[in-house]
């Protein structure tokens, strides 16, 4: 997994973090709802890198930026929500 790239784009307010695979991308997609709190909208992997911890790695990203700019997350992606319930440790930066 430490050969992959995390990149980050942000228009407007809208966001996200990805992964370029040869196959394709996986994604983890936000909206800005303030400068307090970011919805995390919807997390894609790519065909073919399903069970390959890309979407952890993804939020892993968005977690620091979270902490280091000062925002919480608000959870509205299934998979987000899931993996905020599997990490105690992360509570700080959610809003539920």
């Amino acid at each position: 997994m430490s050969d992959l790239s995390v990149m980050h784009e942000e228009s407007g307010k809208k966001g996200r973090y990805y992964i370029v695979h040869a196959s394709g991308e996986s994604e983890l997609k936000y909206s800005i709802m303030s400068s307090k709190l970011v919805s995390a909208e919807h997390t894609q992997t790519a065909s073919g890198h399903e069970g390959e911890d890309i979407g952890a790695t993804m939020l892993r990203e968005f977690i620091a930026d979270a902490r280091s700019k000062g925002f919480q997350i608000v959870p509205l992606c299934p998979f987000v929500n899931a993996q905020r319930r599997k990490h105690p440790e992360w509570a700080d930066v959610f809003s539920v």
